[in-house]
């Protein structure tokens, strides 16, 4: 179902075309019905097929735990946490976290993907990862998911350390707008943010990308506008990198110019305990960061 292609799949497991659709064939024997429509162009799964996709991913999911568990029993510290972050947590405070982790637990294995929220979701959903680090608004009031608020962040907009913004006395909204915005709209506040500081009824940046670093690299070598947290922007030397800019006439409600970032895991589904363990460091790392 990941791959849509029955090579691709065969090599992804390491077997031949011949003997990966053999066992197919196999478990669709077994169950008694076809699980996948051939006829489809996309290989589409039949609707036993995505039941037994579903069960099959929480076995999987269950699988590693049990594996993770019984290491961490025996005193070993070894395994595998999957998760995913949001691009703005990724350039800061995951990075800082998963450091931590890896000084604690050297022999364990970290993968975690970075993505917007949307994505990220639906991962979660399909227990590809275990938990996510992003912005929570649309989880907080949903009872399947159980939500851990990280401290807020003020975000700023940026420019390149000598950008002609920097030369001026005094930076108005409206200036911003005389240069291209490089950002990402997936925080829904920055949309609206952005709308309504530049008059218009909608608004698109000349870059968008859901990777914050990238995104500072673009603000960092050309004149664009960028958007980042206080500190992903301490991460780059004043003097020859990103610079806040301070405007004169920001609006008085500050509170949407503040992340609302937190940590997004399943009710009812628990973490395995090396991922009960990064989530205390993303915590801890949390607690020490500059608001």
């Amino acid at each position: 179902m990941e791959h849509r292609s029955f090579i691709a799949a065969a090599v992804a497991v390491s077997l031949s075309q011949s003997a990966f659709s053999r066992s197919i064939q196999t478990l669709e024997n077994n169950v008694g019905c076809r699980l996948v429509d051939r006829a489809s162009k996309d290989l589409q799964p039949t609707r036993q097929g995505q039941l037994v996709l579903e069960h099959a991913r929480r076995l999987v999911h269950g699988a590693h735990n049990l594996a993770n568990a019984i290491n961490q029993f025996n005193g070993a510290t070894t395994g595998m946490v999957r998760f995913g972050s949001g691009p703005a947590p990724a350039g800061g405070l995951v990075p800082r976290a998963v450091a931590r982790f890896v000084s604690e637990y050297p022999a364990a294995r970290t993968c975690f993907q970075v993505d917007n929220w949307q994505a990220l979701s639906r991962r979660l959903v399909a227990e590809e990862i275990e938990f996510f680090v992003a912005d929570t608004r649309q989880f907080e009031a949903d009872p399947d998911y159980q939500v851990h608020r990280l401290a807020p962040q003020r975000w700023y907009f940026c420019c390149r350390a000598g950008h002609p913004l920097t030369e001026r006395a005094e930076v108005r909204a409206a200036d911003l707008f005389d240069y291209p915005f490089a950002t990402s709209f997936r925080p829904p506040n920055i949309r609206k943010v952005l709308t309504e500081l530049s008059g218009r009824q909608d608004f698109i940046p000349s870059v968008e990308c859901e990777h914050g670093y990238a995104l500072l690299n673009v603000v960092l070598h050309s004149d664009s506008i960028g958007i980042a947290c206080g500190s992903s922007l301490r991460s780059y030397p004043t003097d020859l990198g990103l610079v806040a800019l301070e405007l004169a006439d920001l609006p008085e409600d500050l509170d949407a110019f503040h992340t609302r970032y937190g940590i997004v895991s399943r009710v009812g589904y628990g973490l395995s305990p090396l991922a009960q363990a990064l989530v205390r460091q993303l915590i801890a790392s949390d607690a020490q960061l500059e608001v």
